[in-house]
């Protein structure tokens, strides 16, 4: 699938420019492919490099925490992804 903004929403953008901004994202793709380079293009006049961005799988379901690493040219790049543990144990 493709970036949808239906599922994009801001929790906290940064105002002094030196902190990350924090977003999330909720899509029925997986990590790897929501990590791909160009993925979030359509918000590159939006995402600054360090912004966060909480990406929830609704199709797994599974979380994971993705960084801008770059943003060029319109071209942005986020890192692999960090896994965050979805577990119920009780």
């Amino acid at each position: 699938m493709a970036f949808s903004t239906d599922g994009f929403n801001t929790i906290g953008a940064s105002k002094s420019g030196n902190a990350p901004s924090i977003y999330t994202y909720v899509s029925a793709d997986d990590i790897a492919t929501v990590n791909t380079s160009g993925y979030f293009n359509d918000l590159s006049g939006t995402l600054a490099v360090g912004d966060i961005i909480f990406v929830r799988d609704s199709a797994t379901p599974t979380m994971s925490i993705v960084v801008v690493l770059s943003n060029a040219s319109g071209v942005v790049d986020v890192s692999d992804g960090t896994a965050v543990s979805v577990a119920d144990a009780d």
